[in-house]
């Protein structure tokens, strides 16, 4: 029978620290492994250096000093051109950025936000006046084709070409800019530029509605005068000239009603002198 006071053979084992080390048994059953040692700067990295390399650094120096000269270049250019936008509009020229027809720009036009609210429908007609001269040269070429076929001959077409490609930018140029600036800046010599020119532009339309034989015998231009002529000989022909003459005629009384618009706006708000007293120093610096 074992004793009462019997060792617990699942004790651990007591080591005496004093006892000699050759008749300490060694501790087989120890349940704690120990800890591996910490390097002495454990501290998560927070020491680390980074090591950049010298040629990097030198890099970025120079591609900040790239992009600082680029960046004073540009604050120079624009400069450079806000100086010239306040020259010119202190000398009253106006940058015009070509914007009609929107589908293929070719000129500049803007009546609405360039031209005075009270001449704004005068300056819409007159730009219909240019589109129906279009109108009518185009189709004068229609009908002088038609009269070609039928064997009037290539001339009278060939002189229906120059009609429209002259007539229709000469139009443009030589009066409708003209009074597009004039109310624009209500400048007097461009309104006398304007009735000169248009005086012929009423002129060409009326002799286009005559069409009388003086040239080719008149077919290169759909008037009454060769419609009547042709009417006889062909009759769709004679429709297409008659058609043509409508056109002109209907041109020649919308531009007499624009000039006399545009006279009675020049005479009454005394325009007129201001030419006349334009024209006379302009006289006198000639003569000196």
């Amino acid at each position: 029978m074992a004793g009462r006071y019997d060792r617990n053979p699942f004790d651990d084992e007591e080591v005496n620290p004093f006892a000699n080390p050759g008749s300490v048994p060694p501790a087989t059953n120890s349940r704690l492994s120990p800890l591996p040692p910490e390097p002495a700067d454990f501290n998560y990295d927070r020491g680390a250096t980074i090591d950049i390399p010298l040629d990097t650094a030198k890099d970025l120096k120079k591609k900040e000093k790239e992009l600082q000269a680029k960046e004073a270049e540009l604050k120079k250019r624009e400069q450079e051109l806000k100086r010239r936008e306040d020259a010119a509009d202190r000398a009253g020229i106006v940058l015009e950025e070509k914007n009609w027809p929107p589908f293929f720009p070719i000129i500049h036009h803007d009546i609405a936000n360039e031209i005075p609210i009270h001449l704004q429908r005068l300056q819409y007609v007159a730009f219909m006046t240019w589109l129906g001269l279009v109108v009518c040269l185009l189709w004068n070429i229609v009908a002088v084709t038609t009269a070609w076929i039928k064997g009037e001959g290539v001339t009278i077409w060939l002189l229906a070409i120059i009609y429209f490609i002259s007539g229709v930018p000469g139009a443009y140029v030589l009066w409708y800019r003209p009074l597009y600036r004039a109310s624009r800046t209500e400048s007097a010599l461009k309104y006398g530029r304007f009735f000169l020119f248009y005086l012929i532009h009423i002129g060409f339309c009326i002799f286009s509605a005559v069409a009388p034989p003086i040239i080719f015998k008149g077919n290169s231009l759909t008037g009454i005068l060769p419609a009547i002529s042709l009417l006889g000989d062909n009759a769709l022909v004679g429709i297409f000239y008659f058609i043509g003459f409508g056109f002109f005629c209907v041109e020649s009384l919308i531009s007499c009603w624009v000039i006399q618009q545009v006279y009675m706006y020049f005479r009454g708000s005394g325009k007129a002198a201001e030419l006349k007293r334009e024209a006379a120093r302009g006289a006198v610096r000639a003569a000196l």
